[in-house]
């Protein structure tokens, strides 16, 4: 995800895999940045086919925490209604009906 109208892009980006081998409980932070690094985090979803959220207020949530850990369950609803949303949209543009 990334943050709009800042003059530095910031990026953070969260996996979920609850099947074997990984079985996160939850979503994990797995890269954040700023500039440049955050310029390769967005470059790399998008060259992955990977959905890209802009939610400034989840990603200041996100930035302070560490690199490979699990969201906080404070996190977890912004981060349901995120990943709900990018559901949908992805749905939507593969032309599936709801």
């Amino acid at each position: 995800m990334a943050q709009p109208g800042s003059s530095r892009p910031r990026a953070a980006a969260l996996r979920y895999r609850p099947e074997s081998p990984f079985r996160d409980a939850a979503p994990r932070l797995v890269a954040k940045g700023q500039g440049l690094l955050a310029e390769r985090i967005l470059a790399l979803a998008k060259q992955h086919g990977v959905s890209i959220s802009k939610d400034p207020d989840l990603l200041a949530a996100l930035e302070p925490l560490d690199l490979d850990r699990l969201i906080p369950p404070e996190l977890f609803q912004a981060v349901a209604v995120m990943l709900a949303a990018l559901y949908r949209a992805n749905k939507k543009a593969s032309g599936e009906a709801s």
